[in-house]
């Protein structure tokens, strides 16, 4: 999956393969002995998997991640269904699942209320590929089971007042924030050394908490020509293949985002714990395919922001002792950089607005790049990628601050208000370990 579509994001691979250690997550979907007996719920499992599969002939970036039997990635390309087939198919199971009664069990209903909100979203992705268009709203709620609150110019203009009074230098805000963030790009031949110590480092305060398998690991590449700033491609078997785009500006902050994000404990420990506990442990079969459009991206793309958090609650003192060294810039600089950062975020929902509105058609293509310029204070060139991003994605850009917002909502929720980090942790590693939606963060 992905960091934001902004994210200044990674010549050479680099392969990060250490010995695990650290103690299982100890909640109660962790500690449940897993069953492979069979279900009602198996045959549907598969059918929708299948669905997936045909839905990914239709489009390169429907299906994220696979690692089920070849034979039925085979099948789906000599088939090859129409949407208008995949779309019927998808109703029929989903009434199938709904036929099955409720379990007993807790784990097992949320099986059921999985494959009801992941087959919602494939029938409703194969009418969107076949021309029907939603609203922004209605869109998000079909595919990834959540409508993002609205926030107003007025919310954004008090916070750009507060960068004026704060970003020092003279001429317009934008290009006074763009300055004071250039001076902490990572230079080029310094960028590997930075990268490899904040993932070890995330690595390493994530395996504290859980332990994944022995074979975990993924490889770092470096690209360009990406409409993104990072992805992350899950291949099984506790493996990724992470990228990073080298054309947008490598910043220390970003570095810090992409260990946590990207891998710790973020889409590579999600993807893992999934196949670890459910369809290795359990033998559910839906948790070989990740389909994009689907509210498994919501729950992916808010724990790895959360997770941001969670495995840096420090993040002035690891830049300013670890990162800000490596890459050659002044510690003492640390502190009013992570207090940009900070006020920075709270224009995060602009790039929401945007959306929403340039989707329903209220702001034009040109006009909606000067309110991402204006109000998220984006550069032309990262404004214009924006643009390309909401052009193909469309109203995905919920799952990350919603999602984010949601996911910490729940943990502490859970957690309780005393809660010790561990006791966070582990709330957290449940929810990566469990088939939750949107729904059931709230």
């Amino acid at each position: 999956m992905r960091s934001p579509a902004l994210a200044a994001l990674a010549l050479t691979s680099l392969l990060f393969a250490c010995a695990t250690r650290g103690t299982m997550p100890t909640s109660a979907a962790s500690r449940a002995a897993p069953s492979k007996r069979p279900s009602p719920l198996d045959a549907t499992a598969e059918q929708y998997v299948k669905l997936v599969l045909a839905l990914g002939q239709h489009g390169e970036s429907e299906v994220d991640a696979y690692y089920g039997p070849e034979a039925w990635a085979e099948e789906a390309r000599a088939t090859r269904w129409t949407l208008e087939e995949i779309g019927r198919r998808a109703v029929e199971v989903r009434k199938a699942v709904e036929a099955v009664p409720v379990p007993d069990d807790a784990l097992l209903a949320m099986r059921r209320r999985f494959l009801l909100g992941q087959l919602t979203a494939v029938a409703t992705r194969a009418r969107m590929l076949s021309g029907e268009r939603l609203t922004f709203d209605d869109e998000s709620e079909a595919l990834y089971g959540a409508r993002a609150p609205r926030h107003t110019e007025a919310e954004f203009e008090a916070v750009l007042a507060e960068l004026e009074r704060r970003v020092p230098g003279s001429g317009p805000l934008g290009e006074r924030v763009e300055r004071f963030r250039q001076r902490f790009v990572i230079p080029a031949d310094r960028r590997d050394a930075v990268y490899r110590a904040a993932i070890d480092e995330a690595r390493r305060r994530t395996l504290l908490h859980v332990k994944l398998p022995a074979e975990e690991r993924f490889t770092l590449e470096y690209v360009t020509g990406k409409p993104w700033g990072g992805y992350n491609w899950f291949k099984g078997q506790a493996t990724s293949v992470i990228q990073i785009n080298t054309d947008l500006p490598n910043s220390v902050w970003r570095a810090v985002m992409l260990a946590a994000h990207e891998g710790y404990p973020g889409h590579h420990v999600y993807n893992t714990l999934l196949e670890q506990h459910l369809m290795r442990g359990r033998g559910w079969v839906e948790f070989t395919v990740y389909p994009l459009f689907s509210p498994m991206s919501f729950i992916a793309e808010g724990s790895a922001d959360y997770g941001v958090e969670l495995a840096f609650p420090d993040a002035e003192a690891f830049l300013r002792d670890t990162l800000f060294p490596l890459a050659g810039l002044d510690p003492r600089l640390a502190a009013d950089y992570v207090r940009m950062e900070a006020l920075l975020e709270k224009l995060s929902y602009a790039n929401t607005e945007v959306a929403r509105a340039y989707v329903d058609g209220r702001l034009g293509r040109e006009a909606a790049r000067d309110w991402l310029m204006r109000y998220a204070l984006l550069t032309p060139k990262r404004a214009e990628l924006a643009m390309t991003s909401f052009e193909s994605t469309r109203s995905y850009v919920i799952n990350y601050k919603l999602g984010r917002d949601l996911v910490r909502q729940y943990v502490e929720r859970r957690a309780g208000p005393e809660a010790t980090p561990a006791r966070r942790w582990e709330v957290f590693l449940d929810l990566l370990a469990s088939p939750r939606l949107p729904s059931d963060l709230r």
